[in-house]
């Protein structure tokens, strides 16, 4: 299993429901001592933990969130502070074995801490450091301080961590007020700046209030840090019903608010108070179509291919038209067309014969863009090639095939004549039409390289020999602009490995930072085709730097998109910002790949200016 800390931040974790209202439900009485049931009752316990884990947690929380001294003291188990703690994380650690994270639940102390109280802050560090050492020797992978309105009680939890384990991993969280602050009145800002110091694997919120008010909280508080964000709401406010607390709030709307906390920067999502495993199991559906499920492990051995020795790979120069010229370092032209949503390609057909005509090289043909339901991309690259005599550039999704279809597609593309590839890893359904819609990535653009790159030397993705091999000209996509370039240009390095020989670019509205990028990989001797993308109008403009992860569109020319009055005025402006964008950046790269928004392929001719 992998650890949290490689986890985090990478994959959307979902963690579990509320476990003292679940016990609860499970027939609990309320006066019980929860916590105490680690030690007297173990096996119910662990049946909570195994639901949540049958529901789909990938972390199960321990039912210790009140093992503290001053809590357990009023049931005459103060001296078992440590012992409640290691049953806890030990019955986690079995319910969820090697399978699943255990998060180490630590809550407030239940007293007053200076300057309201008696307590001081050392005094506080102290009782806190006796639960925390019983979390760490039973075996949890990570602390999850919750619940928490003053932060000078969490300031002190996490000293007595780092004083115990200084690099153990932990999640701060914070409980809120409708009014987005803590239950204190202290505001997020607060909160963020006094516990960075002490290095958080993850900050959040969790209790108190339902969905909606969490996710405005979300909002704000992805504004003040870029660390991994965990969000887990109560089930709504509790109805107390025949003497029972009941909480209202329906698996499904948590699962709609779980898409939204994910869609708005949630890295970790779970619930508190009042959800039970089919509200975790409404949020695992809901998050699954947002992130790649499963991945193939990559290693620089994986990564190596050795053809047969009856196999002749095709050399750059034997491949196609396009990887010649990029071989001779000649500048080339790429232009994308959409596929249909119906099944007449004609129109786009038409367009291809008049770039085809006027010089363009290649036609790229994006595979289900902002994951949309259109026509086969390797049907319509097939037809335009038999059509036209244009050689197109198909790109290859992992978003909607395993690797068994993949591969099959990819030796119907050989077979139905097409050389050129682009291995991407695909929008996530969220992004289209169909949210719900399952995503398959059994491996992302990495991998699909190199089952690529192995098809080329006369194998499969297992290793068996195909026969005569293909011959693709393997491009790779790149993110000038993305938001975390070092982790963008490190992929860029495990794709080259994997196999690419071109790179194509997003599309970019500022050459500064597509320079800033050719800097940082100036040792890759591949070439580079530039993405541009002509603006049509001031909400396209804005659109592209406000949804589009890595578009960044500068201020200057927002300004001039947004003094444009018609549509007409909106596209000359675009085409024009394209214009000057093209002749500042041919110089330093092998090519460009334009966009035709709205199948305008004029705008086209006017940027290449041909």
């Amino acid at each position: 299993m992998k650890s949290f800390r490689e986890r985090v931040g990478k994959e959307i974790l979902v963690f579990d429901g509320g476990v003292g209202t679940y016990l609860y439900e499970k027939g609990i009485f309320i006066n019980t001592c929860f916590d105490e049931l680690n030690l007297v009752n173990p096996d119910i316990v662990g049946e909570v933990h195994r639901d949540y884990v049958n529901a789909g947690a990938d972390a199960v929380e321990t039912n210790t969130f009140g093992a503290n001294r001053f809590k357990l003291a009023a049931h005459g188990l103060e001296p078992r502070v440590y012992d409640v703690n290691v049953a806890g994380a030990r019955i986690a650690r079995k319910a969820g074995g090697d399978s699943v994270l255990v998060a180490g639940s630590v809550g407030p102390l239940g007293v007053q801490i200076e300057p309201l109280g008696k307590l001081s802050y050392d005094e506080a560090k102290d009782a806190f450091k006796e639960p925390i050492r019983g979390l760490i020797d039973g075996g949890a992978d990570l602390v999850i301080f919750e619940t928490f309105s003053l932060v000078a009680e969490l300031v002190q939890a996490v000293r007595a961590l780092k004083e115990l384990a200084p690099d153990f991993p932990f999640i701060a969280q914070v409980t809120m007020n409708d009014d987005g602050n803590l239950l204190s009145g202290a505001s997020l800002e607060s909160f963020v700046s006094e516990i960075l110091p002490f290095a958080p694997d993850a900050v959040g919120m969790n209790c108190s209030v339902g969905p909606k008010t969490m996710l405005d909280a979300l909002e704000h508080l992805r504004t003040l840090t870029t660390l991994p964000i965990s969000v887990q709401p109560n089930a709504g406010l509790p109805q107390n019903i025949g003497g029972r607390n009941i909480y209202m709030t329906s698996p499904e709307y948590i699962a709609e608010y779980a898409k939204r906390f994910v869609q708005t920067g949630a890295s970790i999502v779970g619930g508190c108070c009042g959800t039970n495993p089919e509200h975790i199991k409404g949020m695992r559906r809901a998050v699954k179509a947002l992130q790649p499920a499963r991945r193939l492990d990559v290693t620089a051995a994986s990564l190596q291919v050795t053809a047969p020795e009856a196999v002749k790979v095709y050399e750059m120069s034997e491949k196609s038209r396009l990887s010649n010229r990029l071989r001779r370092k000649e500048f080339v032209t790429l232009v994308e067309l959409v596929s249909p949503r119906g099944v007449s390609p004609a129109r786009e057909i038409e367009k291809a014969r008049k770039l085809f005509h006027f010089g363009v090289d290649a036609i790229n043909i994006p595979d289900g863009p902002r994951a949309s339901a259109r026509m086969s991309a390797l049907a319509m690259a097939a037809t335009i090639q038999r059509e036209v005599g244009i050689e197109p550039v198909l790109h290859i999704a992992c978003r909607d095939r395993n690797v068994i279809g993949m591969q099959s597609d990819l030796l119907g593309a050989w077979a139905l004549g097409i050389r050129n590839l682009i291995a991407v890893t695909g929008d996530p359904p969220k992004l289209g039409n169909y949210p719900d819609a399952t995503a398959v990535f059994d491996v992302d653009a990495v991998g699909l390289t190199n089952i690529i790159k192995r098809l080329n030397h006369g194998l499969d993705l297992a290793g068996n020999p195909i026969g005569d091999p293909t011959g693709f000209c393997i491009g790779v996509g790149l993110n000038p602009g993305a938001i975390n370039l070092d982790e963008e240009l490190s992929r860029l390095d495990w794709k080259i490995e994997a196999g690419a020989e071109y790179i194509v670019t997003q599309p970019m509205f500022d050459p500064r930072i597509l320079e800033r990028c050719l800097r940082r990989i100036e040792h890759v001797k591949l070439p580079i085709v530039a993405g541009i993308w002509p603006l049509v109008s001031y909400r396209n403009a804005e659109f592209m730097n406000n949804e589009v992860p890595g578009a960044s569109v500068p201020a200057e020319v927002l300004d001039r998109m947004r003094r444009t009055t018609t549509k007409e005025e909106g596209f000359a402006e675009g085409v024009k910002i394209a214009r000057e964008t093209y002749e500042q950046i041919k110089g330093s790269v092998a090519g460009i790949q334009l966009a035709a928004p709205m199948g305008r392929i004029e705008g086209v001719f006017a940027i290449l200016g041909k």
